[in-house]
């Protein structure tokens, strides 16, 4: 009997093997060796640390665990730097989420062993108030680490928002004070304070070039303020409105800041009739496109139809604009008007009034619009021809929902995709369902 790591000598035949079996085994890998043969062949623990590393990195955390059993070689691979510089975390409680929470053990593992090779960071939880202060312990023991980037991911409210503010404040210090490399923070739905941005500009204001921080309702203008004043790197930043503003724009458009790349806006409504929209002024944003031209503004809007009143009266940047809940006729007559730079308009939601002036006017005063998305609104065939008539073969994407065209005495729904289908030069149909 052969031994289980014995080789086999290829052109070897067992006598009264069928042809069928010569066939298979001199057809796999243009070798002699059938696939068992080379299995047993080649000697796994022998693999070079490159390669074994490089397998490693396309294995769920758990094979990786399982795999660092099989010798000696692979967990001595299981524990090389490179392959904890990424890491994310998952912390859930078992009964409430559909995540496979990291096990304790391994965690007190990388605090240990790899807290110092930890470069690429993020925390993923579930709604529970629980999971949201395990993930806080964790931050607040990282004291020998050297974060580039961090995350905190929350996969279903509240989560982080339960977290006491000053244990939540104590734990992201820890990082702040001794991680100073941080080039990218995301923190959207979190108990930040100004306090723990005021620590986190004081030891990374070098550094930071990016930072995500929308729904923190603990931070104020001035907080973020200090953040555009002080971090002069900054290239890309994600806020809530009510903390977005004109001395804000200012900041980063002095001359010591570096070009902006990226403004994301969240314009949202948590009580509706009870928040009054401040307006940014054009000076303003006129100032933040003359020193970043290349600037892309993109704002999310969650709002009701009697809140808009306060944007879109003047000329505004935005180039990304996508409204969530129902918005008025009036309202994209004004995006029309005072949107020039718009590259990208998704509307979920219009109501029953027919849309086809205001989309010409887009189409003739957004000569950058390359992207357009259309829920629940209408537009007439014809409409809707003139306004891709209009647009050309610069239109990129087209996503129209099929029950948002009405057939007109011009055009019926097999016409309509020709016609649209010739002046965007591509076959096009209508969607079933949208895909933004």
């Amino acid at each position: 009997m052969k031994r289980a790591g014995q080789k086999v000598v290829a052109g070897t035949e067992t006598p009264g093997a069928s042809q069928t079996t010569k066939k298979q085994k001199t057809s796999l890998y243009g070798s002699g060796f059938g696939e068992s043969d080379l299995c047993t062949s080649m000697d796994w623990g022998s693999l070079p640390h490159h390669v074994i590393l490089r397998v490693f990195q396309f294995l769920t955390l758990v094979d990786r665990a399982r795999a660092s059993s099989v010798c000696r070689r692979w967990n001595e691979v299981f524990h090389i730097p490179d392959l904890w510089r990424r890491f994310e975390f998952e912390l859930s409680q078992p009964a409430t989420s559909y995540l496979k929470s990291t096990h304790p053990d391994l965690i007190q593992q990388i605090i240990k062993r790899h807290a110092d090779h930890l470069q690429y960071v993020s925390f993923k939880v579930d709604s529970s108030t629980e999971s949201a202060e395990a993930a806080c312990d964790i931050l607040s023991q990282l004291v020998n680490c050297s974060i580039k980037t961090l995350g905190l991911i929350s996969t279903a409210k509240p989560s982080f928002m339960n977290v006491s503010k000053a244990h939540f404040a104590s734990a992201l210090t820890v990082v702040f004070v001794n991680s100073k490399s941080l080039s990218s923070i995301k923190i959207d739905d979190t108990p930040l304070d100004d306090p723990s941005l005021k620590v986190l500009v004081a030891n990374n204001s070098d550094t930071l070039k990016l930072l995500k921080m929308s729904s923190c309702p603990h931070v104020s203008p001035a907080g973020i303020l200090c953040v555009a004043d002080q971090c002069h790197g900054l290239k890309e930043l994600a806020l809530n409105y009510y903390i977005l503003s004109d001395e804000l724009l200012l900041a980063l458009s002095s001359e010591k800041h570096v070009d902006l790349e990226h403004l994301r806006i969240d314009v949202v409504s948590e009580n509706p009739g009870q928040v009054q929209f401040h307006t940014i002024k054009k000076q303003s944003w006129d100032a933040l496109v003359k020193h970043s031209p290349k600037v892309n503004i993109v704002m999310y809007f969650f709002l009701y139809e009697d809140e808009f009143d306060a944007f879109f009266r003047e000329e505004t940047p935005v180039t990304h604009l996508y409204f969530g809940r129902a918005v008025s006729k009036a309202m994209l007559g004004r995006i029309g008007m005072n949107c020039p730079r718009l590259i990208e308009l998704v509307v979920c939601a219009n109501g029953l009034q027919p849309l086809d002036d205001e989309l010409i006017q887009i189409a003739e005063r957004c000569k950058n619009l390359t992207a357009m998305g259309l829920g629940e609104c209408e537009v007439t065939c014809r409409g809707f021809i003139e306004f891709v008539k209009m647009c050309g073969g610069r239109l990129t994407q087209l996503s129209i929902m099929e029950e948002v065209l009405i057939p007109d005495s011009d055009y019926s729904l097999d016409r309509l995709h020709l016609e649209v289908s010739k002046h965007l030069g591509r076959m096009w149909f209508p969607d079933m369902m949208p895909t933004w």
